[in-house]
């Protein structure tokens, strides 16, 4: 896509005016970096990182049938979701593909608050669009920035705009007023940190932005940092580790299928699922600790012990964090026990790979001690 075709968020100006690299991303010019990823990296599990994601879809979903409606094409349960709660879910196929991840919850009494992916936004809405029915009605809020700031001294950094904010815990929703504007905020992200989603008025962006970087705990992060802390935190990135084709056990994100779901089972793709939970699906996402050679990237290939090639690489590259090469991709259900000793194929060498847990950087959102 040339550069005259990409669409710009409301703080385009103020990355360049930072110096941040741009590049093409989703359909927008985005930030990739500012002085580097690995110091940016470093700085967001250290610190507070301030990233603009405006690029991604925010919508309402409202109306007496909103929940219902919404239900037939996501896997949770929103119906018991309390008000000020956000749920990650998973937008499905009828073949039950994932068409989209996105959040969901319920800031204020007016049905759904929905974050979807930059590069699908245009189609989950008119997906959406078609297919509600009843009196539920999509509103796509086009009108609206959003920003995440996350890490360790992320709660105290926001604190001191409002002391409220520290009291919410790990996918705690709100409508309030904050900096003088209307906004949505979450304490969640995509990072593996503990920090907050703050959606703003367009033409409130840069003022909030620059508000939040005159403290000298945060600093702004591009989307080259993102993707290598989300990797770190085993998160996937739709279009590369989960996609249409992909249903929610293949890509190891069962927890997001409610028990009250299942046992509905009256949800795109439904069958396909359960019957991928009572057997077994013909892959699954794995993380894989790769311990010599270059880093094995997108695309690459899996072999087994005996270097039969049986899956490939989905996203990977180095953790700044724990100081060696990682990665995720999908293999048969039989290779992906944990310790399993397997190879990727780099640049035509195999290199030896093991099967480890997910998270790779154990994570630290902040939940609430219970009463």
């Amino acid at each position: 896509m040339s550069d005259q075709a990409l669409k710009t968020t409301p703080l385009n100006a103020a990355h360049r005016r930072l110096g941040a690299r741009m590049v093409g991303f989703g359909g927008y010019d985005m930030p990739v970096q500012y002085e580097g990823v690995l110091a940016e990296h470093r700085w967001t599990r250290e610190h507070a990182g301030l990233f603009d994601v405006s690029h991604m879809g925010q919508a309402r979903i409202s109306g007496a049938d909103a929940i219902q409606q919404f239900q037939r094409f996501v896997p949770g349960d929103y119906q018991i979701l309390k008000d000020g709660k956000q749920k990650y879910s998973l937008l499905l196929n009828a073949e039950g593909g994932i068409m989209d991840d996105l959040m969901a919850g319920k800031p204020d009494h007016d049905g759904l608050y929905v974050v979807v992916n930059a590069g699908n936004k245009d189609a989950d809405f008119a997906f959406l669009n078609a297919n509600l029915a009843g009196d539920a009605k999509l509103t796509v809020l086009d009108d609206r920035a959003l920003l995440a700031i996350q890490g360790p001294e992320a709660a105290e950094v926001m604190a001191r705009h409002e002391p409220a904010l520290a009291e919410m815990g790990f996918m705690d929703s709100a409508r309030l007023m904050l900096f003088g504007v209307d906004c949505f905020v979450s304490r969640s992200g995509y990072t593996g940190e503990d920090g907050y989603e703050i959606s703003v008025p367009n033409a409130e962006a840069e003022r909030i932005w620059n508000l939040l970087l005159e403290d000298a705990r945060v600093k702004p992060i591009g989307l080259g940092a993102r993707d290598s802390l989300r990797l770190e935190a085993g998160l996937p990135l739709h279009g590369h580790d989960i996609d249409a084709s992909t249903s929610p056990v293949e890509g190891a994100l069962t927890f997001a299928l409610s028990k009250s779901r299942k046992e509905a089972a009256d949800f795109n793709g439904a069958e396909r699922i359960l019957k991928e939970l009572a057997g077994a699906p013909a892959r699954v996402r794995i993380a894989l600790h790769v311990k010599e050679g270059a880093p094995a990237r997108e695309g690459a290939e899996i072999a087994d012990a005996d270097g039969a090639v049986i899956g490939k690489i989905t996203s990977g590259g180095p953790s700044p964090t724990l100081g060696h090469n990682i990665a995720m991709g999908y293999v048969p259900p039989a290779f992906a026990e944990l310790g399993t000793a397997l190879k990727v194929i780099v640049r035509g060498k195999p290199a030896a790979a093991e099967v480890v847990a997910m998270p790779f950087v154990a994570t630290r959102y902040y939940r609430k001690p219970k009463a």
